[in-house]
């Protein structure tokens, strides 16, 4: 009697495109469910080219189709890039998608992203502390007033 255990995977039709500012929270849901589906080593490994090999090898596999591991490892990493790239690219505003549709790696597309968009908060934290080294208390202002202009 055999056994089927199905995994519970989430469901991203909530999930909201890729727009650029919600990279992050984008980026860990999608990476959750890459690694359910235990495709996550896509984003993060580089596939071996295709070595050189001698004739004689080359005779010996010619005869017996799909006998190397190699040959079933390469399989699963196309199969895998593809599942991986699509599911990147379908959940991505039209204008992004427009700009990544043409790489083939799901690997380049997940850096180019995250060169882009996934930098440090630098920028925001900076304005913030800005903005607080331009608190001033005025006599003749609450301080509710005050801390409601000095919001994000």
């Amino acid at each position: 009697m055999a056994i089927s255990v199905t995994k519970a995977l989430p469901d991203l039709s909530k999930l909201e495109p890729l727009d650029g500012t919600n990279y992050k929270r984008w980026s860990q849901k999608l990476l959750i469910f890459f690694e359910q589906l235990d495709v996550d080593y896509v984003l993060f490994t580089t596939p071996e080219p295709e070595a050189s090999t001698e004739t004689s090898t080359v005779a010996i596999t010619s005869v017996i189709p799909g006998n190397r591991p190699q040959d079933d490892a390469k399989a699963k990493y196309d199969r895998d890039n593809k599942t991986v790239r699509g599911h990147l690219l379908n959940h991505m505003s039209n204008t992004l998608f427009d700009l990544f549709v043409n790489q083939k790696s799901a690997k380049e597309i997940w850096n180019t992203l995250e060169t882009r968009y996934g930098g440090d908060d630098a920028g925001r934290k900076k304005y913030v502390v800005g903005k607080w080294l331009q608190f001033h208390m005025v006599d003749d202002k609450q301080l509710w007033t005050k801390y409601t202009n000095t919001r994000i």
